[in-house]
């Protein structure tokens, strides 16, 4: 183009903010930033603004932040900034038509799988919790169906043994940021790609639910590894001790037994953890946060606290 891109972002949690600095630090400018209502948060629920919000703030530059369905109270100053692109990650609602045709090129977000892997609520969640060893993220263009735009751009991110939705959607948000500007300097020389994606293999990712939070010991190790893994940080794994709640944290696969206790049956403590029966396995749990409480090690959380032979669930 011969003049600058008109931008407008669109995006609230860290996962957001991570795409936003990144195209400002790319010498891009950023019009106008939507982002969520400022909402109570954490465990003294303060009404608090989200990350890309302050920082936008920080800039100084003006945020919207819609409360109507469709975001109808800011179409009219969208309309008026005549934005050529409008960027979005992790923005939280899902966009109206209206919105969607503003601007002139077109709406691109940052996507945290390999579409059409995962299209949804919770890519990074599902891709540890049903044991992918690969996945990544995609620069799509946005339609009113969910994640089923064309691809612009797609880059593949490697999941680890050990890795969590927080350390595996940090290394995403980075990658995505840097994808994004990647594909904004493409559209600055005129090259705009629009790929398809497949009709075959669609995955989808739905928002995570309070029912899968609860763990059943009565399955097997590896399943509830990965489910552990997939919801670390938010919301977090539970179970409960004493009928009182306790979430899980950093779990890992314990050496083969020939003989097991009742599932959810605490075997030993040690400094790798608590060892835990499963239905096929036992899984060490390192981390362990009573309600109310931190996150602590397993063997801190023993301290003063009758673990090992209980039963937990």
């Amino acid at each position: 183009m011969s003049r600058p891109l008109r931008l407008v972002f669109m995006g609230t949690p860290d996962f957001a903010l991570s795409s936003f600095r990144t195209v400002l630090a790319g010498g891009f400018k950023v019009a106008a930033v939507a982002t969520q209502p400022d909402r109570p948060r954490g465990r003294g629920q303060r009404v608090t603004s989200s990350p890309v919000k302050i920082e936008a703030a920080s800039q100084g530059i003006p945020v919207w932040q819609p409360r109507q369905r469709g975001q109808a109270d800011i179409i009219p100053d969208m309309q008026r900034l005549q934005p050529d692109l409008i960027l979005v990650a992790a923005f939280g609602q899902m966009l109206s038509a209206e919105i969607l045709a503003i601007p002139s090129l077109g709406v691109l977000n940052v996507h945290p799988s390999l579409l059409p892997l995962y299209r949804g609520a919770a890519p990074i969640n599902w891709a540890i919790i049903r044991g992918d060893t690969l996945t990544g993220v995609s620069i799509m263009w946005m339609t009113q169906e969910m994640d089923a735009g064309d691809i612009f751009l797609q880059e593949t991110e490697p999941i680890h043994e050990d890795d969590t939705a927080g350390t595996l959607g940090s290394r995403l948000a980075n990658r995505g940021g840097r994808l994004l500007v990647k594909a904004l300097h493409a559209v600055e020389r005129g090259k705009i790609i629009k790929i398809p994606q497949r009709s075959e293999g669609v995955v989808y990712a739905p928002a995570l639910t309070k029912e899968m939070q609860l763990l059943n010991f009565g399955r097997p190790a590896l399943e509830l590894q990965r489910l552990i893994r997939g919801l670390d940080p938010k919301p977090g794994a539970l179970t409960y001790l004493h009928h009182k709640v306790l979430k899980v944290f950093r779990p890992a696969l314990a050496a083969p037994r020939p003989h097991l206790p009742l599932p959810g049956t605490v075997i030993q403590v040690s400094a790798a953890g608590a060892e835990v029966a499963c239905g096929d396995g036992s899984l060490w749990l390192q981390e362990l946060q009573p309600a109310g409480g931190r996150r602590l090690s397993a063997l801190e959380f023993s301290r003063g606290r009758r673990l090992i032979n209980e039963r937990l669930g």
